[in-house]
């Protein structure tokens, strides 16, 4: 057989992803684990007086809580079937993954761009602030279409990259430990999706979370590490594949990846710049106050609306890209 089991399982993850996206009636597994971040935040502040002690107990017992809960659910099914443990463990990483509503939320910036007159950038606007955190209510439409490809990018590692790393990580690890490669993949998956929620939570550089979300932020830079640098370079691959500008991305890649505040999230941003031609970054308001980002690229023209949709090409091609490398990997760990 071409393709191994896991294999097939990981792309039937995959599959559902992009057909289905994040149904908006489903409890998902994400908002489970933010449901658990915010009773435990209030228990660890109320028993720690240390904000950093509370903070890593907070990320200790999010984790804990998370695998435990998932390794329960696969164990408990596998009581019934093996069928039904494999099922469930491709349904929670099919619900790790982020590609499709990342399409659709950006799609929906573009649409609402097209509207005529003055009416298409108030809803651009709108539609823009479903994605970001920055204040979009003084974004011209070249802002919002930069917000839009930025988050893309960004959320490419986040999204798809890192759930799709640790899942294959999970099947390479699986044999040592005598398990399921599926399972592990799964457990591997929901705990990533842990970290990544707690620090979408409490990674935020302001009072409240300055000090509590300290241990959430940095482990979520130590995971997205290898993802994020892979998907950069997947990206300039991608630049070529897809007749862009593949030389620029991969100068701008290695020039720029580094110049965002965050050690992970430039790679992504600076592949994309390169590839398009335009630069990102640069100010931004945040709850009223405006920062100044580093920029990525260089500004040979104008963002335009058609970006979004060129970004959201790239972020598929990079995606599947990267996924191949990953099962090579596994095919070459495997011997």
């Amino acid at each position: 057989m071409f393709f191994q089991i896991f294999e097939l399982q990981l792309l039937c993850a995959l599959a559902l992803d992009l057909l289905l996206g994040d149904p908006r009636w489903f409890p998902h597994p994400v908002r489970i684990i933010g449901w658990f971040c915010v009773r435990l935040e209030t228990f660890f502040r109320m028993l720690f007086i240390s904000k950093r002690l509370a903070g890593a107990a907070t990320v200790c017992a999010v984790l804990g809580v998370t695998l435990g809960l998932v390794a329960l659910l696969l164990w408990a099914a596998a009581l019934f079937s093996p069928l039904l443990v494999d099922g469930l463990a491709v349904f929670l990483l099919y619900t790790s993954i982020a590609a499709r509503d990342l399409i659709r939320h950006s799609r929906e910036v573009y649409a609402a761009l097209q509207q005529e007159g003055a009416s298409g950038l108030l809803a651009g606007r709108q539609a823009v602030a479903m994605i970001v955190g920055r204040d979009t209510a003084a974004l011209d439409r070249p802002g919002v279409i930069r917000a839009s490809v930025e988050t893309v990018a960004e959320n490419m590692v986040d999204g798809v990259a890192a759930p799709l790393f640790f899942a294959v990580i999970g099947g390479i690890c699986a044999p040592f430990l005598e398990m399921s490669p599926v399972v592990l993949a799964a457990l591997c998956a929901m705990g990533y999706k842990a970290v990544n929620t707690m620090d979408s939570m409490f990674g935020y550089k302001n009072e409240r979370y300055i000090a509590f979300g300290w241990t959430a932020a940095k482990l979520d830079d130590v995971v997205n590490f290898i993802p994020a640098r892979l998907s950069g370079l997947l990206l300039v691959v991608a630049s070529f594949l897809l007749g862009l500008d593949g030389k620029s991305a991969l100068r701008i890649f290695f020039r720029d990846r580094l110049c965002h505040a965050s050690p992970n999230s430039g790679h992504s941003e600076a592949a994309v710049a390169g590839s398009l031609g335009v630069q990102l970054g640069g100010s931004s308001i945040y709850f009223g106050k405006v920062v100044v980002k580093p920029t990525m690229g260089e500004r040979t023209r104008e963002l335009a609306d058609r970006d979004i949709l060129i970004t959201n090409r790239l972020m598929l091609v990079g995606s599947a890209l990267f996924l191949m490398v990953m099962l090579l990997l596994r095919r070459v760990a495997e011997g």
